[in-house]
């Protein structure tokens, strides 16, 4: 499987790319990213992109991989509700609409989160957002759609792009953990649900945290 993967500098997309080197069923990573990745491979390109709402010229790119995992996102903590919704909402159906027009058979993995509303009525910017776009996604007709809804990511490797919110969490997760279990997904466990799923076959599925943790294998 050859696949691309958006936010390679995040905590989930850095971590996607690096169970994806260590899986031989993947034979291509490529990157789309703003800035260069400190992870190097054989396996991995880095391909510099700016305008996320914009993608001539990377047709060929689509047409040429299996699956799009858009790992791009924003904490809501970091940004204005403007700002927000142009990243987590804009960004994601212009690259969806690029796959559907380039390559529609392609898998396309949003990566959502735990309490995403399918109302867009929340108070929360997070879940009316997220919510926005999995019913935007899911009436375009993608071939493969999976929804990801990972509930509070437990960091395996350091990541110096955590948003600060995220990083005060750290200390939080080990009692969380036990308290909470099904709230809580290690970024590893994650990424390797992640990669399991794009092998799924064709259709629309939501996956939450509980499931996540079954199919990436967590113990």
């Amino acid at each position: 499987m050859r696949i691309i993967v958006t936010g390679g500098t995040g905590l989930v997309g850095e971590e996607v790319v690096r169970q994806a080197i260590s899986d031989d069923r993947i034979t291509s990573i490529t990157a789309i990213v703003r800035k260069p990745m400190k992870l190097q491979h054989a396996k991995l390109q880095t391909f510099i992109h700016k305008d996320f709402m914009d993608y001539t010229g990377l047709e060929d790119l689509i047409a040429s991989n299996d699956a799009f995992f858009w790992c791009l996102g924003i904490s809501q903590s970091q940004v204005n509700k403007v700002e927000y919704e142009n990243i987590t909402y804009d960004y994601t159906i212009a690259a969806a609409e690029k796959v559907l027009s380039t390559n529609p058979n392609m898998g396309f993995l949003f990566l959502s989160g735990a309490g995403a509303d399918n109302s867009e009525k929340s108070s929360a910017i997070f879940a009316r957002i997220k919510g926005k776009a999995e019913n935007k996604l899911k009436s375009m007709g993608l071939h493969k759609l999976f929804i990801i809804r990972p509930g509070g990511i437990k960091p395996i490797h350091k990541n110096p792009n955590t948003a600060f919110v995220n990083k005060m969490m750290i200390p939080l997760y080990p009692l969380m953990e036990i308290l909470w279990p099904s709230m809580v997904i290690a970024s590893d466990v994650l990424a390797k649900a992640m990669i399991e799923i794009a092998f799924s076959e064709p259709g629309v599925q939501t996956f939450e945290n509980l499931e996540l943790k079954k199919v990436g294998g967590a113990k």
